[in-house]
């Protein structure tokens, strides 16, 4: 077994474990929303992805995002302080041109 794909399981778990906890959802509902995650984040790495996720107000948000380096290498401050979130997804926007980000188990779709 690869090193990235023991630290990719291990990520999935790790996160469906904390949907479980936080949210009281099915354990299985967390490991598919975990998954998705995954695969949304691994596809933004490569391209601008089309996804859907439910904003706090719940309202359903069409987003165009990457995280891409070459796109977002010069958006990033060096001397970024802010403590990392575990709950939020945080992605470049392409349509409002800024960083947004949403809370991890409101994804909903990958389009």
């Amino acid at each position: 077994m690869s090193t990235t794909f023991k630290n990719s399981m291990r990520e999935v778990m790790s996160t469906a474990w904390r949907f479980f906890r936080i949210t009281g959802e099915s354990f299985s509902e967390c490991l598919k929303r975990s998954w998705m995650l995954l695969k949304l984040k691994a596809q933004m790495k490569k391209r601008t992805v089309q996804f859907f996720y439910q904003k706090v107000n719940g309202e359903i948000r069409q987003a165009f995002g990457t995280m891409r380096d070459e796109v977002i290498a010069d958006k990033i401050k060096g001397n970024d302080t802010r403590r990392k979130n575990d709950d939020l997804f945080t992605y470049w926007d392409c349509e409002k041109v800024a960083f947004r980000s949403f809370k991890k188990f409101n994804l909903v779709k990958i389009a």
